[in-house]
């Protein structure tokens, strides 16, 4: 492998094919490094029947326009990574599968950086760099809480990143613990295929999937929503929160709600606060998410409105979504706050809690105490280190694949500005 380079840039997902392409275009030599295969994270730690969640027209990365032939259908798993896969392709970015990054250090010279690697062989390598580029993501290191380790040991637990299909699980009842993105679609799987599901749900917004005719996140385009900065935010805070509910699962995705699911068949608890001799206990909170989760719908669909009426739209009537219509009290009358698992035979658990960045390997003063990236729009206080790719980068967006282009633009022209 070549060992110098203007740009080395670590992982081969959305976030580094997109930048690859800006880096190829302004004349930099670079490589990509990623440690599985192109799109490893969507390819190793997603189920089988995941959809993505944004519809394919705002998918496509820099330079590999989406060009049908269903704009406003929503790509698989698979269909995504072979997007990514074209994208690389196309433009014969310079990638190294296979291979980790195992430490990031300033090299001897002070406006350099050490790159060093090792691959599946076992092979390692020293790279000379001007510019690092941390394109890796949150979608690392899962995470599980402590009260994992009180479920008997007779009940398999695995996080979402390991859950592939229905049919890979024991016989029994499941518990799915958090109601975000990943958990509503995984329970709704699970359901699906005639399982026992038992959901502990969290404090998430829920959108529709469409409104007035359209998809919501054209509409969330057209109020600006997609841009919004993180020092507009009224709290600092909501940028941790959970994306909202909602599913690309069938032709045109669907609203995704605890009301419609428990109508499914799923059983609804509150959020999860111990298990003691077999006993799983929950607090009482789930009439406050499935309120949250309404209000927050009825209060979005009230700002389309109103821009539709302040800019004299022809739209059609709000949808006859009843997936969407605010739950009776009877929904939260029927959740549980106690499960008895032995006696309700629950043979499995599943965690839909996240996952952190795991960037210990950055041996350079550019992460806070919490290992979360130190930065401004992506460019860090060391010159040459930059992120891309992290939820809340310089808006909404840069958490999703739409985002990276932006995103990826500017810190491209800032590496190019450096190395005027």
């Amino acid at each position: 492998m070549t060992t110098d380079f203007d740009v080395v840039v670590v992982g081969a997902g959305s976030a580094g094919l997109g930048i690859g392409y800006h880096l190829q275009q302004a004349g930099l030599r670079f490589v990509i490094i990623e440690r599985g295969q192109i799109g490893e994270s969507w390819r190793s730690q997603r189920w089988d029947s995941f959809a993505v969640n944004t519809p394919n027209w705002m998918n496509a990365l820099p330079g590999s326009e989406y060009r049908g032939p269903e704009p406003d259908g929503f790509w698989r798993r698979d269909e995504l990574v072979e997007s990514f896969e074209r994208h690389a392709a196309t433009h014969a970015l310079p990638i190294h599968l296979g291979t980790t990054v195992e430490r990031v250090a300033a090299a001897a010279e002070s406006d350099r950086f050490v790159v060093e690697t090792i691959d599946r062989t076992g092979s390692r390598d020293s790279l000379s760099t001007r510019n690092v580029v941390v394109a890796s993501g949150l979608m690392q290191s899962p995470k599980i809480p402590a009260l994992a380790e009180r479920f008997p040991d007779s009940i398999r637990q695995l996080h979402a990143a390991d859950y592939r299909s229905p049919a890979d699980l024991p016989e029994g009842a499941v518990v799915v613990i958090g109601s975000g993105q990943s958990g509503c679609q995984i329970a709704e799987d699970l359901v699906g295929a005639g399982c026992t599901v038992y959901l502990s749900t969290s404090k998430v917004a829920r959108l529709p999937r469409r409104y007035r005719g359209r998809d919501v996140v054209e509409w969330m385009e057209d109020l600006g929503l997609w841009d919004v900065r993180l020092e507009n935010l009224p709290d600092p805070m909501m940028q941790f929160a959970a994306q909202p509910q909602v599913s690309g699962v069938g032709p045109r995705g669907r609203t995704v709600s605890l009301q419609g699911m428990q109508r499914q068949g799923v059983r609804l608890m509150g959020r999860l606060l111990d298990v003691t001799d077999a006993i799983l206990t929950t607090d009482d909170s789930l009439v406050a998410h499935i309120a949250f989760a309404d209000e927050f719908s009825v209060r979005f669909k009230g700002d389309v409105d109103a821009y539709i009426e302040a800019n004299a739209i022809d739209a059609p009537l709000g949808d006859d979504d009843p997936i969407d219509v605010p739950a009776g009290p009877e929904v939260a009358e029927a959740g549980l706050t106690s499960l008895d698992l032995g006696a309700a035979g629950v043979s499995a658990v599943i965690w839909c809690t996240g996952f952190t960045a795991s960037l210990e390997w950055l041996q350079l003063p550019v992460t806070d105490d919490l290992g979360r990236p130190i930065h401004v729009r992506g460019v860090s206080a060391v010159p040459g280190i930059y992120f891309l790719g992290f939820p809340w980068l310089h808006s909404r967006k840069s958490g999703i694949i739409f985002g990276i282009g932006d995103d990826a633009r500017y810190i491209t022209e800032a590496i190019t500005a450096r190395a005027l």
